[in-house]
């Protein structure tokens, strides 16, 4: 086996790991069209979350709903405040605040997000931490990592598939009890609100 063959196997067996890996979502809530599931992630003690449901809704109005930064805070589960900080192209960096429960402190982000088309008419936005990419705001923790996904795929009869998919490390001290409450409200309370903006006439 050359060196070149052998390190083609090695990269083919931890794409291979990694799809098992993501591949390990347990349902946790199926109600309103929506279903949510969890990943434990190694190496983290907070769980990735995955929502799911159907949007009928053409493609341009759900990304002109996701374009649109500081109007999201309409359908983002406890988003506060959201602006675009810059743009190139199909990527685009944006600032979020966002409401925790009292005593934890409030929460910021930065976030590099990265829109893709793929042959089929499925639209990917990849969603990537830049916590350094600003420096810190008084009064808020800054969110350590983010690494999650929006995927649009077109169906039938004018039906969108929307699979929303995040997993943080939030920073700082958060309680159990919030943390597993968030990964749930969050995807579920997101994608609910924004079928019922995206359905709108």
């Amino acid at each position: 086996m050359t060196k070149s063959t052998r390190m083609m196997v090695a990269t083919l067996a931890l794409m291979a790991a990694g799809v098992v890996q993501a591949e390990q979502w347990n349902l946790v809530k199926d109600e309103d069209g929506i279903k949510v599931y969890l990943s434990e992630v190694a190496g983290s003690p907070y769980k990735a979350y995955r929502g799911v449901t159907q949007i009928k809704a053409e493609m341009p109005k759900l990304l002109a709903l996701q374009n649109d930064a500081m109007g999201s805070c309409k359908w983002i589960h406890e988003c506060k405040s959201q602006k675009l900080l810059k743009q190139e192209g199909d990527v685009y960096w944006v600032y979020s605040q966002f409401n925790t429960p009292w005593p934890v402190t409030p929460r910021d982000s930065v976030m590099k997000v990265t829109s893709k088309k793929s042959s089929d008419g499925t639209v990917t936005r990849s969603m990537q931490g830049a916590p350094n990419d600003l420096p810190p705001t008084d009064g808020m923790v800054r969110v350590s990592k983010v690494d999650g996904s929006w995927t649009f795929t077109p169906k039938a009869s004018g039906v969108v598939e929307v699979v929303y998919q995040v997993h943080t490390e939030p920073g700082g001290s958060v309680p159990s009890w919030l943390a597993n409450k968030f990964v749930v409200e969050a995807p579920f309370n997101t994608l609910k609100a924004y079928r019922i903006l995206a359905e709108q006439p």
